[in-house]
């Protein structure tokens, strides 16, 4: 981000872990009532570090690990990178059979049928990043919906830290309270976007939404303008976060002193019976413009 939030108390909190043994109804619960729930230690440890090593062994080439280092320590090269290479490696990660095996592991899936009330869809389109510390790139303020408006709006996010997480190394920030923010908003461009053609009006390119459907660039200007906060967190290698199609989110700056290269995966579920926005039943690519 441009600015960093003021640390005071009003702009800037910390997301309230949950412990996934107090059951799905009291999940839910916490889900519709924060429009987020971080399910601390969820998914095996060992097994997302083993993932994240096998990630970075195939990314190697591409100069963005350090030669000779452990690549589940994600240690990022002082080289230069690749970033072509790189970027056709990450297209061929997301459509392996073991990254599909990683976002399909039992526990979650299992879980999602029983979040969701019935059989849980996995969409096809998932996304893997990784961002290299000292770097300015970072994710600016949105919600999902804005990419997925050709289907239900009853889609939940999972986003998956690959490798544990602290907050200097940029991983998701919530805006406290921003589903309703979300929801308000996306009937407002509903509304704008009624004349449209169909396509058009799904698209988060379209003429009524800033660049790429961000809310915003500028973090702090948000929390001020909504009065709410940014909420962060201290991720750990198991955890697993749902939000809610309207709860604004962004990522910052990757700035670990140990030069750690954060990397993560979001993907969606939704009730199979619910309509599927058909643009997500293709493979994740960068040019897909969603």
């Amino acid at each position: 981000m441009a600015r960093r939030c003021r640390s005071a108390p009003d702009r800037l909190g910390h997301l309230v872990p949950t412990d996934p043994c107090v059951g799905v109804a009291a999940i839910r619960a916490l889900y519709e009532a924060n429009g987020y729930v971080w399910l601390k230690g969820f998914l095996n440890r060992a097994d997302v570090i083993d993932f994240r090593g096998w990630v970075f062994s195939h990314l190697g080439d591409a100069g963005l690990i350090e030669p000779g280092s452990e690549p589940a320590l994600g240690n990022a090269a002082d080289g230069m990178l690749d970033k072509g290479l790189a970027d056709r490696r990450l297209m061929s990660l997301v459509r392996s059979a073991t990254y599909e095996g990683f976002c399909a592991q039992p526990r979650l899936s299992g879980f999602m049928d029983q979040f969701l009330g019935g059989l849980s869809y996995l969409h096809k389109r998932k996304l893997m990043r990784f961002t290299q510390p000292g770097t300015p790139a970072a994710t600016p303020a949105h919600y999902d919906l804005v990419y997925l408006r050709g289907g239900t709006s009853r889609v939940v996010t999972a986003w998956i830290p690959i490798g544990d997480t602290p907050v200097e190394m940029g991983g998701l920030a919530y805006l406290e309270g921003s589903h309703a923010i979300g929801t308000a908003m996306e009937a407002r461009f509903e509304k704008d976007n009624a004349a449209l053609a169909p396509q058009e009006r799904i698209s988060a390119f379209n003429r009524n939404m800033t660049e790429g459907g961000w809310v915003s660039k500028d973090l702090p200007d948000m929390a001020e303008r909504f009065d709410t906060r940014w909420l962060v967190a201290d991720y750990e290698a198991g955890d697993v976060v749902l939000h809610s199609p309207f709860m604004i989110h962004a990522s910052t700056t990757n700035r670990s002193a140990d030069r750690r290269i954060r990397l993560s995966t979001d993907i969606r579920y939704q009730n199979v019976d619910d309509e599927i926005d058909a643009r997500w039943n293709n493979h994740w690519s960068l040019d897909d413009m969603l």
